[in-house]
């Protein structure tokens, strides 16, 4: 019995293991430690894409943790860290990056498109608006005149379709 409790624990450490930080990280002041804490959270792996370094088991992930902890230790700011970061790896390593000629379009991309479909719904709403309101004018008009001529017609109508019979 104590023996399948022990193998139970032992699959149940291992199943979590994959939900632990790969390192502890040792840092000189609790600051350091939660500006890495941020850091990493902000910073994406290169090579997972989607996921952000400190949930990634990426060796490349535990590098560039491991270089943020150096950094960090040798005293670079946070905005230093994300340029150095960026320079080495490109804007995709950031989750927001910086606004700038080439990263216009993921800012202003969405909003644009979104504001385009609004002008165009609006043009085509007015230009049906119009064709109605055109279409309603040049209905004809039925005033009382018409209407008695109308019912003599219907009235000779039916007196042919007598006399036919």
């Amino acid at each position: 019995m104590t023996r399948l409790l022990r193998t139970l624990m032992m699959l149940m450490v291992m199943s979590l293991s994959g939900h632990l930080p790969a390192a502890i990280y040792e840092f000189s002041s609790p600051e350091l430690q939660e500006r890495f804490e941020e850091l990493v959270y902000e910073l994406r792996c290169p090579k997972c894409q989607n996921q952000n370094i400190a949930d990634s088991n990426s060796p490349l992930a535990s590098d560039l943790r491991d270089e943020v902890q150096r950094l960090l230790e040798d005293g670079y700011s946070d905005e230093a860290i994300r340029n150095h970061m960026t320079d080495r790896y490109g804007e995709f390593v950031l989750y927001k990056p910086q606004v700038n000629e080439r990263t216009a379009i993921l800012w202003f991309g969405p909003a644009a498109a979104v504001l385009t479909a609004l002008i165009g719904l609006f043009w085509w709403l007015r230009v049906k608006a119009r064709r109605d309101h055109v279409a309603a004018e040049a209905a004809p008009q039925v005033d009382e005149m018409d209407e008695q001529r109308l019912a003599e017609l219907k009235r000779q109508a039916a007196d042919y379709e007598v006399r036919r019979d």
